[in-house]
């Protein structure tokens, strides 16, 4: 898919799910119940076992372009390369890498480093990034946003850690164009109960499209 297409329906539906899990069948389940929630953008870190297998599957599963799936905790070009490889729509990393920028260029995959400072969004902005996750936003809380957009208005910015059902309406209206959610969302894996994890996903949508109105 089209680089600007993925960057839209992400955007356009403002929520990523970061999805971790023991294994593949946990994962693959977690990712199924948040797109039922109407979570289209799933991140599938590659702290899952046979993280790149289970984005084959998923990317197979997916193929009409239901869901926009990235590769999480990229942490250099290799692994970005993999993930591309094995159908991963965007690179998510939780630090800035410039080798892993290039890549994601040579291809037009988008990719998402994780950065803590003006000069480190600066950096990944002049290198290509196309959305900067701000990591760990719990760190900062929703005022880093206005702070970093007073100086860098141009800056699509997603926060990541520490943003759940409560807070994510305080996030978009700050700025955020997306925000990036792991265990607030996704914590029924733990007892099973994915439709908890579908019914959390639809909370977040709802929170997403009320502060955007």
């Amino acid at each position: 898919m089209e680089k600007t297409k993925v960057l839209q329906k992400l955007t356009d539906c403002g929520l990523v799910a970061v999805v971790r899990a023991k294994d593949s069948e946990e994962a693959i389940r977690i990712a199924d119940a948040c797109l039922l929630g109407g979570c289209t953008g799933i991140e599938l870190t590659f702290t899952v076992p046979a993280a790149h297998k289970v984005i084959e599957s998923l990317a197979e599963k997916y193929s009409n372009g239901e869901m926009m799936l990235g590769a999480g905790t990229v942490l250099d070009s290799e692994t970005a390369r993999i993930a591309i490889l094995s159908g991963a729509n965007y690179i998510v990393s939780p630090g800035f890498n410039l080798e892993t920028a290039k890549l994601c260029n040579r291809y037009q995959v988008p990719y998402m480093p994780g950065c803590m400072t003006i000069t480190e969004v600066i950096t990944a902005m002049e290198a290509g990034a196309d959305i900067i996750k701000i990591f760990p936003a719990d760190l900062f809380g929703p005022a880093i946003i206005k702070d970093i957009k007073g100086p860098l208005p141009q800056a699509k910015l997603m926060p990541t850690g520490g943003v759940d059902v409560s807070n994510v309406d305080k996030w978009i209206k700050a700025g955020a164009v997306a925000v990036g959610a792991g265990s607030s969302l996704t914590a029924g894996a733990k007892t099973g109960d994915y439709d908890k994890i579908t019914a959390t996903a639809k909370e977040f949508i709802a929170k997403i499209k009320e502060a955007r109105s």
